[in-house]
């Protein structure tokens, strides 16, 4: 601890300025410590790097942005694509140091040159930093300080005098590295933090990116990887959901459908803070019955939020108008929010970020279709079906009726099937079939699973 810190006292955080990192660091990065940020090319490094910097500016804290990589106007080009002017930071290109350090070689016979060097790059660093005085300092990257220190021990020796040196000047510092370089598993025993960064590229659809934070000392933060984008206004972090940390209050009233006899059918209706799953074949109404509840939530006055992925919004206006159903009046009156969903474009943690976000704006009612359009856009997704328990969890700890709609494989006989088997998470499942009559094709409605109550088991 520093003289500035006594020991036990409360140390203070600083906060990124990125939306969804600190939730995720529980609260922020504490003060006056060394921090690595790792990640391929690509990643989002800079990005979040520079909106670090232009937060503690907002808030009266001086910035210092040292590259040994990217020139002044490299800086500049990127954070004019994203809308921002870093005309309040500070930027030192610590190459402007090679000419001196190259006479210094010349002249000298004794020392390892590369040790000289980095030697003389290390001070002027810290001239800089003396006549800037900042407290948030980015150094990017590690790999050129590797590449001039040539061996693992010189580069360790250098980062930890570094590290001493600039916590010492009250100053909360982080580093920009790639993964995998030697030495890495060095550097990251010497920080006080490491966030590692992913980019992935699916076989279809734009790439995905993806946060962990591996370490960080005296916080508890959240755990798991953290999906995120790259916007105009710059990085957005969406955190894991954690259904148990999200618990409120709700009276467990039945949710009517506006449909009477199928309200009778479910034995006075669902209920709040159930799931429900709509399962059967193409044209079988199954996207009829969810669009009921959600309207009929409207016309009561709760709000209602759809998240369409086999069907565009005009189509789906157009055919529930043809059913009797006119969803455009509600739609206008901001009681029905419907949102079509492009799977290919949107991360699992975004989808769930958008559905926590209708929830936090007063959902009540909330309806998934389909979630085949949701599950086969996404092949390569690993543990989707836990990352629906989870936020079908919360939508009940919510107090939220959830409506699942999936498609099932065939139309007439017993050997129906399902992509997949999500009805043990659903608290209620009804089925909709189709059979022959009299020559005639017909459908069914049956209530194969409720929970809560009693139900007829067909109609």
């Amino acid at each position: 601890m520093s003289q500035a810190e006594p020991q036990g006292e409360p140390r203070s955080t600083i906060t990124t300025g990125v939306q969804g990192l600190d939730d995720v660091l529980g609260g922020g990065l504490p003060r006056n410590r060394i921090y690595l940020l790792q990640g391929d090319p690509g990643t989002g490094k800079t990005t979040l790097a520079l909106q670090l910097l232009l937060e503690g500016e907002r808030i009266g804290e001086r910035g210092l942005y040292i590259t040994l990589s990217e020139s002044k106007n490299e800086l500049h080009a990127v954070a004019r694509s994203h809308g921002w002017s870093l005309d309040g930071l500070a930027i030192y290109e610590m190459s402007a140091a090679s000419d001196s350090a190259t006479l210094i070689d010349e002249e000298n016979t004794l020392y390892v040159p590369a040790e000289v060097e980095l030697g003389v790059r290390i001070q002027a660093l810290l001239a800089e930093v003396d006549r800037v005085r900042p407290a948030r300092i980015v150094i990017d990257s590690c790999s050129e300080l590797r590449l001039l220190a040539e061996s693992p021990l010189r580069f360790r020796r250098q980062v930890l005098a570094l590290k001493a040196e600039l916590i010492k000047r009250t100053c909360t510092v982080v580093l920009l590295d790639n993964p995998g370089g030697e030495g890495n598993d060095l550097l990251q025993s010497l920080v006080h933090g490491v966030i590692h960064m992913e980019q992935l590229s699916p076989l279809y659809g734009a790439e995905r990116r993806r946060m962990r934070v591996i370490k960080l000392r005296e916080v508890s933060f959240r755990g798991g990887y953290h999906d995120f984008s790259i916007k105009h206004d710059g990085l957005l972090v969406f955190p894991r959901l954690v259904a148990a940390e999200h618990h409120d209050e709700f009276a467990r009233d039945a949710v009517p459908s506006g449909i009477p006899i199928l309200d009778e059918m479910l034995g006075g209706g669902l209920e709040r803070g159930t799931s429900a799953l709509i399962m059967g074949p193409a044209g079988s109404g199954k996207s009829a019955i969810a669009v009921q509840y959600a309207l009929a939530a409207a016309q009561r006055g709760e709000r209602a939020s759809m998240f369409t992925f086999d069907e565009g919004l005009g189509t789906l206006i157009a055919r529930a108008r043809g059913l009797g159903l006119e969803l455009q009046p509600h739609i206008d009156s901001g009681h029905l929010t419907i949102q079509q969903v492009d799977p290919a474009e949107l991360s699992p943690g975004e989808f769930v970020d958008r559905v926590r976000r209708s929830v936090i704006d007063g959902t009540r009612v909330l309806v998934i279709d389909s979630l085949n359009g949701y599950l086969h856009a996404m092949p390569e997704e690993q543990f989707m079906l836990a990352q629906m328990h989870e936020m079908l969890s919360y939508l009940r700890q919510q107090g939220l009726l959830s409506l699942l709609v999936v498609s099932q494989h065939g139309f007439l006989g017993h050997n129906m099937s399902s992509p997949i088997d999500v009805s043990y998470l659903a608290d209620s499942v009804l089925l909709t079939r189709y059979f022959e009559a009299g020559g005639r094709v017909r459908k069914a409605l049956s209530v194969v699973k409720k929970r809560a109550g009693r139900a007829l088991s067909s109609s």
